[in-house]
């Protein structure tokens, strides 16, 4: 299914608080389909709902059935079929049943029971298109005939034509007619209303009606008011006079009404799209939204509450979603978001790639007219407000910006002003007013005009992802290697690796005494100076989270890379306390309106709760916001009602439908299948069955909707189906089907008791029989069995000889391969893998990163002056050196690095998921360990350095061996510029 997850906007771009009645425009989202999707033909005449769910579609190619997730086509080349592929307008009876018109004057009814009826058209009735079908109370069906009259299929199946009288402008005919409650037709034509009064009288409508000789036309809300549209004019018949409701400048050519459950309107128009007529007052869909072109012939609301839209370029459909989002269609200066703030003011602060944005009290998004050294919108990390009211804005490489209330820049803080370079990710304002910043070398400190970096033993150096102060006052620091907390003058250090493997810190919420962090391994708690884990083994369905925010009515939101998830504290806190084992989560995406699943993180704020209690998370394709209030109402959404939609009998398709009772053979294999007919969650819902006769209870089968039984035995069963939205109650609305399988003739009693007594007469001959055949083998079997006992011991001792010299051999063998194995891969002096594994590793993980976008960077170094350590000290010495350089290397990596000796004194460092910057962090260590190791080889006064080429695949890498000649020509270009460094490539 072709998918559109827009957000619509309107002129008054606030998000709708949480009340009854529907949403403004913006929040719905739209889904396309065309012939591209399953479609037959991209123009749809009508669009009707059969009572159990089915969504049914009239097209030029036949007709439509639709269940959420498959489209079914009906035409002359089906069975059952049509009698013509051209349909012209479907009608739903008040039995259910779904009566069909087509394009030669035919009308065809499937019934409630999946039975169909054929009506042929009969003379005088035109051989033309059927527009427009209603029944009436007496159950005639009318028929509007393209071009022609009306005339009407009579509950015994018979045909009656009434041609038009002369004046009446027929042949002019427009798509719609209606048969209101005292069973009057109106028919709309391009040249004015038609009416036939109760005295079977077709005439124009009256004069005094004022309508014109346009286009008019009926239509008959679900409450039974009849409406006239007249050109940009929309009536309401009261006590048998139009009076006017709307008047709409501007829309021309209203070409279909619907009135839904609120009772607003929605107008499709010949070539302007859909409009609205709602308590939000005339709502247009924007252009540009790419969706089917041309006239809106037909509308229809689905029992769900969603908007299908048929038109002449494709069908769309307007569904509520839980989340609004907002995207530079809205106004952003970019779609991906990296950070959110709500000052005491109420003005949202949006910071992405793309720069800063200010939405004001009316909803309006204004740029920050921020300005890096090259003229261009830095692209903002982290946001905070000062004690003064001032914004704190952290970037990407353009250090920390000071704005006023109204986000004009009061200062800018950098390298220059001490700031140390890099990504500003975290931004944090303690109790006094100072500013404390993550920076990619630490925490830096903003006092009035002054920036330090704290000495404080134990505080981390590296990239700073995190940062929040607790009720306490104290600073909770979060890195990509676990959590510091600066408790005044000295520094604690929590180890989340040792409980489930935590290292990278995206997020803090402090929630009463304890303190939630948001890591790389799921949620940590601290409480009691004792810590707690709820991740991917208590249930989260990520490992990756970044921010938990807890709202005022008992949920907790947490956002991740693959959209946001939602429980409740009491149950995280029950999993962290160990009395619960798992925590329920539901997770909410695109399908619910989010701008994009991947929720961003390592920047802060990446999602909040604002003041009036909505909450808002950064996403890579927008800003996207819920109010929890409107949660309820989604999740009290009836259960989708299930149906059988076919069964399969060896293969064969059954007609299981209507009152016979279906008997089948035994042996065979049933196969059914099921769908839950809902329209907003289809490719989620759950099933369960139960087969009376065999299962004792139900059987869940997740998303599977299709249950098989091969060889059920003879009996009666009665399978039972229901359908549950996710995290939501089973439906009532049961599918139910009886059955009987026949047992075959064996299995029949009597011809089972008449086997039993021939088997029995049989066996006791056999005995006989066999017992004089033992007695005089019996003799004979002693014999050999005494020969062949003494040739089996021989052989024993033969055997066993051999097979003590086999599983030697063996061992020795296994044992000269593993060494021969070690040595083809494993460099003998160092013992750090050689050229060969590190090329097959290079390879493998070149492979990988680039399928999943992972970051790789590789480091070649290669000893300075190696050769005069070996002229001057003797090759033992340099030996001896390059262990202790083997031995550093590994030291300073993880586990999931690769060390490598590749040449002479060349060695090669492979690091996954790490970007350039951590790599060069981890180069910087590496010489710091080089420096700081004395008297290498044990000769007092020798010291050794390394030069080295430091890459990270990008796009031009195309094959491993041009990443390596990359790092390659840079570890050249490092001895080039003196040695003992690295050289970026």
């Amino acid at each position: 299914m072709a998918l559109l997850w827009l957000c619509l906007f309107v002129a008054a771009p606030a998000v709708a608080q949480a009340q009854d009645g529907p949403p403004p425009l913006r929040d719905y989202a739209i889904d396309v389909w065309t012939s591209r999707n399953g479609l037959p033909h991209n123009s749809l005449r009508d669009i009707a709902q059969t009572p159990e769910g089915h969504l049914w579609f009239a097209t030029w190619e036949g007709l439509v059935r639709y269940n959420g997730l498959d489209f079914t086509v009906f035409d002359r080349s089906t069975r059952p079929g049509l009698r013509d592929n051209g349909v012209g307008a479907l009608y739903v009876d008040r039995n259910g049943g779904l009566w069909i018109s087509d394009s030669r004057g035919n009308v065809t009814r499937r019934s409630a029971d999946g039975r169909w009826q054929v009506f042929e058209r009969r003379p005088p009735a035109p051989q033309v298109l059927i527009q427009a079908m209603q029944m009436d109370s007496h159950g005639k069906l009318w028929l509007l005939y393209e071009g022609n009259g009306i005339g009407t299929l009579s509950p015994d199946g018979q045909f009656h034509y009434e041609a038009p009288p002369p004046g009446v402008p027929m042949a002019l005919s427009f798509t719609k007619l209606v048969v209101d409650a005292q069973d009057r037709v109106w028919v709309g034509t391009l040249n004015g209303l038609v009416v036939r009064g109760t005295d079977g009288v077709l005439r124009r409508a009256p004069e005094s009606f004022g309508l014109g000789r346009s286009l008019v036309w009926p239509y008959r809300a679900p409450d039974g008011v009849l409406w006239i549209v007249a050109g940009d004019r929309i009536y309401r018949m009261v006590d048998g006079v139009p009076e006017l409701q709307h008047q709409l400048s501007g829309i021309q050519h209203i070409t279909a009404m619907l009135q839904d459950r609120h009772g607003d309107l929605w107008l499709g128009t010949e070539n302007q799209g859909l409009v609205r007529l709602s308590r939000h007052g005339l709502e247009r869909l924007p252009a540009g939204l790419n969706l089917p072109g041309g006239r809106v012939v037909s509308l229809r609301e689905d029992a769900e509450g969603s908007i299908w839209v048929g038109a002449n370029g494709g069908l769309y459909r307007l569904r509520e979603t839980l989340f609004s989002s907002f995207t530079e269609r809205d106004g952003l200066s970019g779609d991906y978001v990296r950070t959110v703030l709500e000052d005491r003011q109420r003005q949202v602060w949006v910071g992405s790639a793309s720069g800063l944005d200010r939405r004001d009290a009316q909803g309006v998004f204004h740029p920050v007219g921020l300005r890096n050294s090259g003229g261009k919108p830095p692209s903002v990390l982290s946001l905070a407000q000062g004690r003064n009211e001032d914004l704190w804005a952290g970037t990407f490489g353009d250090g920390i910006f000071q704005l006023d209330p109204q986000g004009h820049t009061l200062r800018q803080f950098g390298e220059a002003q001490g700031v140390p370079g890099g990504n500003i990710r975290a931004i944090a304002v303690d109790r006094n007013g100072v500013v404390w910043a993550g920076t990619q070398k630490g925490v830096a400190r903003i006092e009035g005009d002054r920036v330090s970096v704290p000495t404080v033993a134990g505080m981390p150096g590296g990239l700073i992802t995190a940062l929040a102060h607790d009720g306490e006052g104290d600073l909770w620091i979060g890195t990509i290697e676990g959590v510091r907390v600066l408790r005044g003058d000295h520094v604690q250090s929590i180890d989340l690796a040792a409980l489930g493997g935590g290292r990278s810190v995206f997020g803090f919420q402090q929630i009463g005494d304890a303190m939630w962090i948001s890591t790389d391994r799921g949620l940590y708690r601290y409480q009691d100076n004792r810590l707690a884990r709820v991740g991917l083994e208590q249930g989260m369905p990520v490992d990756t989270v970044f921010q938990l925010v807890p709202d005022r009515v008992g949920n907790v939101w947490i956002s991740s890379n693959r959209g946001v998830l939602r429980t409740d504290m009491a149950m995280l806190n029950g999993v962290a306390d160990g009395s619960l084992r798992r925590v329920e989560v539901e997770h909410y995406n695109e399908i619910d309106g989010m701008a994009n699943s991947q929720a961003n993180g390592s920047s802060g704020p990446s999602a909040i709760l604002r003041q009036d209690g909505t909450f808002w998370v950064v996403t890579a394709g927008g800003l996207s916001t819920v109010d929890p209030l409107r949660l309820q109402r989604f999740r009290e959404r009836l259960a989708p009602p299930a149906v059988i939609e076919s069964v399969l009998v060896d293969g064969v398709p059954l007609h299981w439908q209507g009152g016979n009772h279906n008997t089948l053979p035994g042996g065979g294999r049933l196969s059914i299948s099921y769908v839950g007919l809902s329209y907003l969650m289809s490719e989620r819902i759950r099933y369960r069955t139960r087969l009376d006769g065999l299962d004792s209870g139900w059987i869940e089968r997740g998303q599977q909707r299709s249950v098989e039984f091969i060889g059920l035995p003879p009996g009666d069963y009665t399978l039972h189906v229901s359908a549950a939205h996710p995290g939501g109650t089973w439906s009532g609305s049961e599918a139910t089907w009886s059955f009987t399988v026949e047992p075959f003739l064996w299995q029949r009693r009597s011809v089972q008791i008449i086997g039993g007594l021939l088997l029995l007469a049989g066996l006791i001959a056999l005995y006989r029989y066999l017992i004089d055949r033992y007695k005089a083998s019996n003799l004979r079997l002693a014999r050999k069995v005494d020969e062949a006992t003494r040739d089996l011991q021989a052989q024993t001792a033969s055997l066993q000889a051999l097979n003590e010299e086999k599983t030697q051999l063996a061992d020795r063998l296994k044992l000269q391969s593993e060494q021969f194995e070690r040595q083809a891969r494993e460099d003998a002096l160092t013992g750090l893998p050689n050229r060969r594994a590190f090329d097959e590793t290079l390879a493998r993980d070149f492979a990988r990163s680039q399928r999943s976008g992972h970051p790789l960077c590789l480091v070649v170094l290669d000893i300075d002056h190696f050769k005069e350590v070996n002229d001057k000290h003797s090759h033992s010495v340099g030996d001896v050196v390059l262990v202790e350089v083997a031995r550093l290397i590994a030291s300073a990596c993880r586990d999931s690095d690769m060390p490598a000796r590749t040449g002479g004194e060349e060695f090669t460092l492979l690091l996954n998921d790490t970007r350039l910057g951590e790599a060069a962090h981890v180069c910087a260590r590496l010489r710091g360990l080089f420096h700081d190791h004395p008297d290498w080889a044990g000769i007092a006064g020798l010291k050794v350095t390394f030069s080295a080429g430091l890459v990270e695949l990008d796009a031009g890498d195309r094959t491993p061996m041009l990443l390596y000649q990359r790092a390659d020509r840079a570890l050249y270009r490092a001895k080039s510029e003196g040695r003992d460094r690295t050289a970026i490539g």
